[in-house]
């Protein structure tokens, strides 16, 4: 292997280089949008629990139903299978367990 090219890769230094720092660009990106969905995620649960602790306060139940359908279904047809499971990790960390 010549000693313009990595080992085992057969890529040459310098596109490593220009790969590496877009790699490096693409996780600082990703890191950011990570601490957006977890700053939004603790706004949602607490407006959430808020939601319930009101509801309950004013004689109503605590969770509504046809509301849980509502947000499942609008996250299924944005994302499919995987809305689904991402739509009842949010409710729950709103409303907690169902025990």
């Amino acid at each position: 292997m010549s000693a313009t090219t990595l080992e085992n890769t057969g890529v040459p230094d310098t596109a490593d280089a220009t790969a590496s720092e877009h790699i490096a660009s693409l996780r600082g990106r990703l890191d950011e949008i990570d601490q957006q969905l977890i700053d939004l995620w603790r706004e949602r649960a607490a407006i959430s629990h808020e939601v319930g602790v009101t509801r309950v306060a004013a004689g109503g139940t605590r969770l509504v139903l046809a509301r849980e359908q509502e947000i499942l279904a609008r996250f299924r047809e944005a994302l499919g299978a995987d809305g689904t499971q991402l739509a009842l990790l949010i409710l729950r960390a709103g409303r907690g367990p169902l025990v």
